[in-house]
C-alpha cells in the first residue's frame, strides 16, 4: 500500500511564530511520525519574492531562520524531504501550464488573496506574481502528487482553488496526471492564534507575535504587554473572558485545562489580577518554547550543515517533480522532441 503524499511550507519573510506552530508546524510533525506519509516541506523563496522582489536580502537572510525553525519544532530531514522552491525548476513550468487554466475573475474572487491585498494595502497596484500564487501553489502541490496538504484554516480557499485547477487540468487533456489535494486543518478553534495586541491574526508585518525563537526575557516582555479585559482595571473587577488574548493562550498551550477553567471562573468573579495570570501564561509557554528554543541553538552552530540538509534535499525533490513535468507535458502535447 502506497503512503500518502504531503506537501506544505512557509514563506522566508522572517523567523516563524507560534501561530505557525500551531496552525500547521505540530501537525506537520505529528503526520511525519505515523511513518505514514511521504513528507515534503516546501521553504517558498519564489513566492516570497512577489511582494518582496526590492529586498531579495530579507529573503536570502530568513530562508535559513525558517529552516532553524523547522529542524527545532521536530521536522527530521531523514524522516521529511526539506527543499527550497527556487532550486526545482519544474515549478516554474507547472505554474505557466496552469495559469492558462485560470480566469482572472475566479484569481479576484479568492478570500485568502483578497484579505491579503487588502492586509498589504497594495490597492491596484498588485504585483502580477502576487496575484497570481495561487497558481504558484498549485504547481508546488501537484509536482510531488501531494494528495495531503496540512495547512491553517485560512488557507482553505486556496486549496479549493488547487483542486479546481486539478480537475480542469485533467478533463481538457483527457488523463488523470495530477492529484486532487485535500486540506488537513487544525482543529476548529485552535488554528489561529491572535496577536499580542488582540488583533484577529498574528503577523510577522504587524509585530504582534511571539517567535520561536525568542530568549526567555523576550517572552516574558512581550506575555507581560499582552492584551487582556481592557475594563479589568484593579485585581476585584470582575474580567472578561471572551476575548481575552491571555486565555486563548491558556486554552491552546496549558495542558493543565481544569486549572485553566479555575482560573477563568476567577477572573469572571474579580479577585484575579492580569499580572499574575500573565506570569501563569508566561511559565506555560516557556515549557513549550524552551526545549525548541534550545535545539534551534545547537542547529545555528553548524549553518553549513543545515544548507547540506537544504541542499540535499532540493535535490532529491527536484527528481520527482521534473518527472511530474515529464508526464504533464506529454498530456499537454508539447513533449516534441521526445
Amino acid at each position: 500500500m502506497s503512503k500518502h503524499v504531503i506537501l506544505t511550507g512557509d514563506r522566508p519573510t522572517g523567523k516563524l511564530h507560534i501561530g505557525h506552530y500551531i496552525g500547521s508546524l505540530i501537525q506537520r510533525v505529528a503526520m511525519q511520525e505515523t511513518g505514514d506519509y511521504d513528507s515534503y516541506i516546501m521553504i517558498a523563496d519564489q513566492q516570497a519574492l512577489t511582494d518582496n522582489a526590492r529586498d531579495p536580502e530579507k529573503i536570502k537572510k530568513s530562508l535559513i531562520e525558517v529552516a532553524l525553525d523547522y529542524l527545532a519544532v521536530g521536522i527530521d530531514p531523514q524522516k521529511s524531504t526539506i527543499f527550497v522552491q527556487s532550486a526545482i525548476p519544474a515549478l516554474a513550468e507547472l505554474n505557466l501550464y496552469y495559469l492558462n487554466l485560470v480566469t482572472v475573475s475566479r484569481l479576484e474572487r479568492n478570500p485568502t488573496v483578497k484579505a491579503e491585498i487588502q492586509q498589504k494595502n497594495f490597492e491596484r497596484s498588485i504585483p502580477a506574481g502576487f496575484f497570481t500564487y495561487p497558481v504558484s501553489q498549485t504547481a508546488d502541490i501537484t509536482a510531488f502528487k501531494a494528495d495531503t496538504v496540512p495547512v491553517g484554516d485560512d488557507q482553505e480557499p486556496m486549496i479549493e482553488q488547487a483542486r479546481e485547477i486539478v480537475r480542469s487540468f485533467n478533463s481538457i487533456y483527457g488523463q488523470e496526471v495530477l492529484v486532487e489535494p485535500q486540506g488537513v486543518f487544525p482543529p476548529k478553534g485552535s488554528g489561529r492564534l491572535p496577536g499580542l495586541d488582540g488583533n484577529a491574526k498574528m503577523s510577522k508585518s504587524l509585530n504582534n507575535a511571539i517567535y520561536l525563537s525568542d530568549d526567555a526575557d523576550t517572552l516574558k516582555k512581550k506575555v507581560m504587554s499582552m492584551y487582556t479585559d481592557p475594563d479589568h482595571i484593579h485585581v476585584e473587577d470582575p474580567g472578561k473572558v471572551e476575548g481575552n488574548t491571555v486565555f486563548t493562550y491558556l486554552d491552546v498551550f496549558a495542558k493543565d485545562k481544569q486549572h485553566v477553567a479555575d482560573l477563568k471562573d476567577q477572573y469572571r468573579a474579580g479577585g484575579l489580577g492580569d499580572v499574575k495570570l500573565k506570569r501563569y501564561l508566561n511559565d506555560v509557554l516557556e515549557d513549550t518554547l524552551a526545549p525548541i528554543r534550545n535545539r534551534r541553538a545547537e542547529y545555528a552552530q553548524d549553518i553549513p550543515a543545515v544548507y547540506d540538509i537544504l541542499k540535499k534535499g532540493s535535490e532529491k525533490a527536484n527528481e520527482v517533480a521534473a518527472q511530474t513535468l515529464k508526464e504533464v507535458r506529454a498530456a499537454i502535447g508539447v513533449n516534441y522532441f521526445e
